[in-house]
């Protein structure tokens, strides 16, 4: 889980410009990192891209904290 978290971590820093410690399992992409819908799409497809998982759009809609991620790839890949 460590290494799934910091690879989410880095994409996440990369993509929306926050700091590596903001970026918690209990970080909301929208609320406490401050992406928008937009910023989520592109998330989910470097995600995708980075673990070689596919994410359907209904569960792309789940996905709000930093930790659903890491859930979502743990149980996926």
């Amino acid at each position: 889980m460590a290494d799934t978290l910091s690879r989410v971590q880095r994409i996440i820093v990369d993509r929306l410009g926050v700091d590596a410690a903001e970026v918690t399992l209990e970080a909301s992409i929208t609320e406490d990192l401050g992406g928008d819908s937009l910023d989520s799409m592109d998330l989910i497809l470097e995600l995708e891209d980075e673990f070689s998982i596919e994410i359907s759009d209904a569960d792309a809609e789940k996905i709000k904290t930093v930790g659903d991620i890491v859930s979502y790839i743990n149980s996926h890949s």
